[in-house]
């Protein structure tokens, strides 16, 4: 038998394997055929995961990266595949989670063809993509492939971390590939965020020190960013020195764990209220890779015009975006933050004991009343008894990914951290619905033997991507899936409640028709369970987790439980409250100062 003829496809699998790419997410086409023969062959090193919808792939692919570090990578054909992608990539983008699209396209000269679709499928890809991703590039000759393969790769790793697309004709992937003449050299340094590290001027950081040892009231804000420098036990060593508090926002849950007395977990408008309620008064803010988005800066509200702050970040645009800081800290999170703990000197743990009994004082107080919603027996089910009894279940290692809206406020507020790393997955880049089954899947294929992926979502969000649950049934993934089922798009139904008096399209049931997710679930050959009383939920659960493969617990809850504290108080208030358009509600943000102490 004459020996096979190598392709473009071999060359990029072979660089993708250096790079430490375990598995590929996507789906096939006739244009992309050569790199899934080229994974064919290779399939003791890497593996090609079969999803079933494109824009789905990418967020598999983030899932993947956000639990390794490394870039996740996934894989579409030309036209419909391509355009399924801008979901998952601009959460990457946004999330700055390092990724590369394998884009297939019409061969290299139908150029002409591709407007209005003339060639099949065609369309302008490149400038499709630039408008989603941190660069996109199309290969012009199999020859510049190596380079190009090189220069995602880089891009994506580099701070900071984003996806790139690569897009490649059908007639460059097809091409024949000579590794002696042309050869598939990587970048090590490529493998793993960050791909390098930067420290902020000493003298700033001395200034950033001084800033700190005169605050009496110092409060650390961890972001994604913490977790994206892989510096979480860091952070941790700073915080138990800094004798302050500590909170994070969705994306850097984990960064510090929430077991120490001095974290009070979540900022965001439907996180931790300990939290909310202790960065009022905090004298310095610290802004430890987090980008002072609209939530976590709760309507930017924060720092406020009376607040010192310190920026440590290794992109130089976030150092001013929405307030200039008091010091700004330009420099990969790990090295400055071992930078910064130095020059603060002894450890300052003790030395402000009234900041610190404050916050035992705040955090007691919310506490009481999460741990009653935590063992409420009332029916329907209250969402934190289901929070209370998944973290029962939780294993060192396992890792829990959070669909869009009221779930990521559940889990934020009522499973807490019991380590320092990213156990944590978010979609807070974009915060679509319909990230935590894909996100699983790419999650799921790197999780230590014996550990277990667990999803949350809402019935809304759950809906995006049930399609989805086939994939983890093929792979037997240990993925336990929970829906919290209030039958009805819950975030948009209490805005239109309390602004507009009128709710309309937000039912996501009828009393004649009433979508059943857990039936759904043993449909497509995974163990489906649903409940309805609390004392049911372990009993549930503990199914769940026992069994070898993926699973489904449904449970159907209080529609009108929220994790977000505006709105429990208006529920509180009652009906009678004035009703006020959100255009009154939000007020143009003001660009501030930070004084210094």
């Amino acid at each position: 038998m004459a020996e096979q003829k190598l392709h473009a496809g071999d060359l990029i699998v072979d660089m993708m394997i250096n790079y430490g790419v375990e598995c590929v997410f996507g789906m096939p086409g006739g244009q992309t055929a050569a790199l899934h023969d080229a994974i064919l062959r290779r399939n003791d090193k890497i593996r090609h995961i079969l999803m079933r919808d494109e824009r789905n792939a990418a967020y598999a692919a983030d899932g993947y990266a956000r639990a390794t570090g490394k870039v996740g990578v996934c894989d579409v054909t030309v036209g419909p595949g391509a355009n399924l992608l801008p979901a998952g990539f601009l959460e990457a983008l946004n999330a700055s989670i390092p990724m590369v699209g394998i884009v297939g396209d019409v061969p290299l000269d139908w150029l002409s063809l591709k407007t209005k679709g003339i060639a099949s499928q065609g369309f302008d890809q490149v400038a499709f993509f630039k408008t989603c991703c941190k660069d996109a590039f199309q290969v012009p000759t199999p020859e510049s492939l190596p380079e190009l393969v090189r220069t995602a790769f880089r891009i994506a790793t580099a701070p900071r971390p984003g996806p790139v697309a690569l897009v490649i004709p059908h007639d460059i992937l097809d091409a024949d590939w000579d590794p002696e003449t042309l050869k598939a050299i990587t970048d090590d340094r490529n493998i793993h965020i960050p791909y390098l590290r930067s420290v902020a001027p000493a003298s700033e950081i001395d200034r950033a020190a001084e800033l700190i040892r005169k605050a009496k009231r110092p409060a650390l804000i961890c972001g994604g960013g913490v977790h994206g420098s892989d510096a979480a036990q860091t952070v941790t060593t700073f915080a138990d020195r800094l004798g302050g508090l500590v909170v994070t926002s969705l994306s850097g849950k984990g960064a510090v764990p929430e077991t120490r007395d001095y974290c009070a977990g979540v900022l965001n408008p439907l996180g931790a209220e300990a939290a909310i309620n202790l960065i009022a008064e905090a004298d310095l803010t610290i802004w430890c890779g987090s980008k002072v988005s609209q939530n976590t800066g709760m309507n930017w509200t924060y720092p406020s015009k009376d607040q010192a702050s310190i920026t440590i970040d290794c992109d130089p645009l976030e150092h001013g975006r929405t307030f200039r800081p008091t010091v700004p800290l330009l420099g990969d999170v790990r090295e400055t933050i071992l930078a910064l703990d130095a020059a603060m000197g002894e450890s300052r743990a003790d030395a402000n004991p009234d900041w610190m009994a404050r916050i035992e004082e705040v955090k007691a107080a919310c506490e009481a009343t999460k741990q009653e919603e935590m063992t409420s027996d009332k029916i329907p089910v209250q969402p934190p008894r289901v929070m209370a009894e998944i973290a029962k279940r939780l294993g060192e290692d396992d890792i829990v990914v959070s669909d869009a809206s009221f779930s990521a406020g559940w889990i934020a507020g009522y499973i807490q951290a019991q380590k320092p790393a990213r156990q944590f997955l978010y979609a807070r880049g974009q915060g679509g619905l319909g990230y935590s089954v894909p996100g699983a899947i790419g999650a799921a294929t790197v999780v230590p033997e014996g550990a277990r992926v667990v999803t949350v979502a809402g019935d809304g969000g759950f809906s995006y991507t049930v399609g989805e649950l086939a994939t983890q049934a093929v792979y037997n993934q240990r993925i336990v899936n929970v829906v919290i089922n209030n039958g009805k798009l819950g975030w948009i139904y209490f805005w239109q409640k309390f602004y507009f008096g009128e709710m309309i399209s937000v039912d996501l049931e009828t009393q004649s028709a009433v979508p059943g997710y857990a039936a759904a679930a043993n449909a497509m050959g995974l163990k489906g369970l649903y409940v309805d009383k609390p004392d049911d939920i372990g009993a549930a659960l503990d199914e769940a987790f026992a069994h070898d493969g993926p699973s489904v617990v449904e449970v159907r809850i209080d529609e009108l439980a929220t994790p977000i504290h505006s709105f429990k108080r208006r529920l509180a208030e009652g009906e009678d409250n004035e009703r006020v358009r959100p255009g009154k509600v939000y007020k143009l943000r003001e660009w501030k100062v930070s004084p210094d102490l």
